[in-house]
């Protein structure tokens, strides 16, 4: 059984007139568990985890039928499934072929159905890449740069450092000819090594890597040891861009990518770039659904997939109240002349230092470099390849 959080009627009521769908999911199968002991992890022992002191947090495969059907129902023709965690592959292989058979069971002729997986690493052998193959999984796999940077925070529970196997993996993903991509974090491991970093990915043949910054705050506000400030953040995105640029059509980075979209006047595939925030949802392990990974927190539950349809998820008040959280930003926001490109930034890494929603993003100044370098070479580029002009406004 779930637990069941008490929410004022409130909460609950429902939006009038039309709604923002829910996009995609972000699916917990194995909760807040994973085989490594990663520092500067967020997700594991947090305070505010609702679920914290259950021993069991892993996806029964009754609340995984239930959550594939009423989803594939409610999105088609195009439905978009991601698993994280934790670990999501502790939850095993046999989870994940059941997920195939579900979406096979539940979905519609005609129906775009599409999978992705963020891992470790750890556990892919030749049985996950058979499915992940067979079933065109797009992989992203965790990895931080060369040994020395990628083990300084992410060790497993004996304290041992990961690299080598993760390396083992991603050439396991290349061999098979799965699609893959890297996500490395930007931590105080590699942030003034970024030359370092990129070449390290280019010599692995790496041909897309997301960049996440680091920023978790002691109680009082001061930044954890492994964190970066904007300036570290924004020298290294320059100095990444100023490499990537002559190397742009060997390897792609996300948040580069990221600018040119919303310079071409489409949607960013980000959603820390959106006007609000309400392009996904979290389904944790007992089907409980939350607006956004940041915020698995009782006050923001949704529902639950087991007694809510997706309708009824996606018309709940409390999303539109998170949802807005985007419009208040800092008064600072409103007379810069990126905010049709940024929109405020994250609303997490306006929140997590003081819990003030109307607080700066900590990494605005960062934006702002990298924006300064990266606006006019990108909105050229758009003109040549798209003949509009850039959607960037005063």
């Amino acid at each position: 059984m779930f637990p069941i959080l008490s929410e004022p009627a409130s909460a609950l009521a429902a939006v009038s007139g039309p709604v923002p769908r829910i996009r995609s999911l972000l699916i917990k199968p194995a909760s807040a568990i994973c085989n490594l002991d990663c520092e500067y992890c967020f997700y594991l022992d947090r305070e505010t985890d609702p679920y914290i002191g259950l021993a069991k947090r892993t996806m029964s495969l009754a609340t995984l039928e239930k959550l594939v059907e009423g989803y594939l129902f409610y999105s088609a023709p195009e439905s978009a499934f991601a698993f994280q965690g934790g670990e999501p592959t502790l939850a095993g292989l046999p989870f994940f072929e059941k997920l195939v058979e579900f979406q096979k069971r539940h979905g519609r002729g005609g129906q775009s159905v599409s999978n992705s997986l963020q891992t470790n690493g750890i556990l892919i052998d030749r049985d996950w890449c058979d499915l992940f193959r067979d079933y065109s999984f797009l992989v992203g796999l965790s990895l931080d740069g060369p040994e020395e940077m990628h083990d300084r925070y992410r060790f497993n529970k004996a304290g041992h450092g990961t690299a080598s196997k993760v390396v083992e993996t991603l050439r396991m993903l290349q061999n098979r000819q799965i699609e893959y991509s890297v996500l490395c974090v930007v931590s105080q491991s590699n942030v003034a090594h970024a030359a370092e970093v990129f070449a390290f990915f280019r010599k692995l043949g790496v041909e897309y890597v997301q960049f996440i910054p680091c920023a978790e705050f002691h109680p009082d506000g001061t930044p954890m040891p492994f964190a970066i400030n904007a300036q570290e953040y924004g020298k290294f995105l320059c100095e990444i861009f100023d490499l990537w640029w002559p190397e742009r059509r060997q390897i792609g980075v996300r948040f580069f990518d990221n600018i040119a979209e919303a310079l071409a006047g489409r949607k960013p595939g980000t959603c820390t770039m959106h006007e609000s925030c309400d392009s996904y949802a979290v389904v944790e392990y007992n089907g409980d659904v939350f607006p956004c990974d940041f915020f698995v927190e009782k006050s923001w539950k949704l529902g639950n997939v087991m007694t809510d349809s997706w309708t009824e998820i996606a018309r709940r008040q409390r999303r539109a109240n998170f949802a807005v959280k985007k419009a208040e930003p800092h008064a600072e926001c409103a007379v810069c002349e990126y905010r049709s490109i940024c929109h405020g930034g994250c609303p997490s890494l306006r929140h997590n230092r003081n819990q003030r929603f109307e607080d700066l993003d900590w990494f605005c100044g960062a934006y702002k470099q990298i924006f300064a370098k990266s606006v006019p070479v990108l909105s050229e580029e758009v003109r040549k390849l798209l003949g509009v002009e850039p959607a960037l406004t005063a």
